[in-house]
């Protein structure tokens, strides 16, 4: 009966080793950042954050900093990192492959919907305008952002490139995948003819680069891109995405006055104001637009047949359709109208309506199958 009886004592207590280890696996949490330039950069305006995080979670918050877009997409899909920021391509791939799910959305600083995508020169080139970029003569060294970058590559290819049928490797001297920090300053030491941007990366070289800045100058303006998700793991344990959630939706809205200022002015070195909730909707104008890319390809492709390329599109248009129904169904859906709620409050500054309302998106998203 002893021997018994220090077995079950043994068990007890592998038991209690097993919570615990798994326990402290739930509280801590790695924190993807998209290499948009220099991690030494990057963490300078995303640590202090994570220490808010840290603090008003009571989670460990490790920021992980990988060398391109990728990096983070495939940490997230071999669950090294729960959590992160994307843009909406490396979102879509995220959420595809990674087991990711948006639940955050940025918001601009000054109060913009989304950023824009540019096309940019020096301050001294002779190339004024994009017919000027697209001579294809071999002339231009031409800088485009990461392959998983919406604004630095999908949003330039689908509008520039695709939509006129022109190879970019057929159509420059040099072609070469950069991150926005270092096309623009290659752009302002005249090391890059043309290269792609975005208007957030231009705004914060003002801050980091102002001389380089004062270099630059945009030729091209794409259409209204939608602002950044955050992204977790579908399969975060839903004690962690509520306590996430709760305080990220408070973070810079609910507190004293010196609170939310404190909080306001950490979010200003991200150059956002406090996040609005979101969803994997936010990116089916990404996965429409993403579609049309690769309709403008098979169709400009010399080595199909017009049987080849109608079998090959017709697919992709169909998802087109879903996509599109899915978005108008979004855009009229319970979720929207909590949303508009939330932005409505959050203006009036009524901080007993916001609680309300962030504690039942908590219980949502904590209640989200995680397969």
């Amino acid at each position: 009966m002893r021997k018994l009886a220090l077995i079950g004592t043994a068990l007890a207590v592998a038991a209690g080793l097993s919570v615990s280890v798994a326990r402290a696996e739930t509280n801590e949490i790695n924190f993807g950042v998209i290499a948009t330039e220099a991690s030494t950069n990057l963490k300078t305006i995303w640590e202090p954050y994570f220490a808010a995080m840290a603090k008003g979670t009571g989670l460990k918050i490790n920021g992980y900093y990988a060398s391109d877009y990728a990096g983070v997409i495939e940490a997230m899909r071999f669950k090294k990192v729960q959590a992160a920021w994307f843009g909406n391509k490396s979102a879509m791939e995220a959420t595809n492959r990674s087991g990711g799910e948006i639940f955050a959305q940025s918001v601009d600083s000054d109060g913009n919907p989304g950023y824009w995508s540019h096309l940019i020169v020096n301050k001294d080139s002779p190339i004024k305008n994009l017919d000027d970029v697209l001579k294809c003569d071999k002339s231009i060294d031409f800088g485009i952002g990461d392959p998983n970058s919406t604004s630095g590559f999908l949003v330039p290819t689908s509008y520039i490139f695709a939509a006129k049928n022109i190879d970019p490797k057929q159509c420059f001297k040099t072609l070469r995948n950069a991150s926005h920090e270092a096309n623009a300053m290659a752009v302002a030491h005249k090391q890059l003819d043309v290269a792609t941007n975005n208007s957030e990366n231009l705004r914060r070289l003002e801050v980091t680069a102002p001389d380089a800045r004062k270099d630059i100058r945009v030729i091209w303006t794409s259409p209204l891109i939608p602002s950044d998700p955050l992204v977790w793991r579908k399969d975060l344990e839903p004690g962690v995405k509520t306590k996430l959630y709760t305080w990220l939706m408070s973070y810079g809205r609910v507190g004293t006055p010196d609170d939310i200022a404190d909080a306001k002015k950490v979010l200003a070195g991200l150059q956002w104001a406090p996040f609005k909730p979101s969803s994997n909707d936010q990116l089916l104008p990404i996965r429409i637009l993403e579609n049309n890319k690769a309709i403008m390809k098979i169709k400009g492709d010399s080595k199909l047949s017009d049987a080849e390329k109608a079998a090959q599109i017709e697919p992709l248009q169909a998802e087109i359709k879903q996509f599109q129904d899915a978005a108008d169904k979004a855009e009229h859906g319970a979720f929207k109208q909590q949303v508009d709620a939330f932005v409505a409050a959050d203006k009036a500054g009524d901080q007993a309506k916001l609680k309300t309302l962030i504690a039942e998106f908590a219980a949502n998203v904590a209640s989200t199958p995680s397969n």
